[in-house]
């Protein structure tokens, strides 16, 4: 999965960072210099390598106006490295669509009109909706969401009103907390 021709690759160092959580997983956050370049305050799909091993992920918002992105054990074993390490990095925006979560994918299948609507919007309007759905943090709120979504959907709402994408203003978004 290199990235697409199409997009100009950003290339950066980044520490690779240990989650307070714990885990065997690892993750980035992104220079704002370099958030900034991509298309979206939120969630974005980017096509990469990390120390030369290729990767897609989904890099998320962290509400002070950059991304992070999880780093799986498999890539870190992939690009021979480890959390606390530098790395580099060289990305760009990905044309694949971001991956509908099950739960709303299963809704839209009982909805014919909701699902019709999610064919016709836009790649953009399509990561809102599962941006809106996903940053969901109680699992009853998540359940609202994807039944609020397709009955938005079904009534001919083509996007998400008054979501801040960024967090920033609302302050629902952060990275993981570092382990010390």
């Amino acid at each position: 999965m290199p990235a697409p021709k199409s997009a100009a690759p950003i290339r950066f160092q980044a520490k690779l960072l240990q989650p307070a959580e714990g885990g065997d997983w690892a993750f980035v956050v992104m220079p704002k210099a370099v958030s900034a370049q991509l298309p979206s305050r939120g969630q974005t799909l980017i096509d990469g390598t990390l120390n030369g091993a290729s990767f897609r992920a989904t890099v998320d918002p962290d509400g002070l106006k950059s991304h992070w992105f999880r780093v799986e054990a498999k890539l870190q074993t992939a690009a021979k490295v480890k959390g606390g390490e530098e790395v580099e990095l060289e990305i760009a925006p990905s044309e694949a669509e971001t991956p509908v979560p099950a739960d709303l994918k299963k809704a839209l299948a009982t909805a014919p009109k909701a699902k019709a609507a999610w064919n016709e919007i836009t790649i953009n309007a399509r990561r809102d909706w599962i941006h809106w759905v996903t940053c969901a943090k109680q699992a009853e709120t998540r359940t609202k969401r994807v039944h609020a979504a397709c009955d938005m959907l079904a009534k001919g709402k083509r996007r998400v009103c008054c979501f801040d994408r960024s967090g920033f203003y609302s302050k629902q978004f952060s990275a993981p907390k570092v382990a010390t």
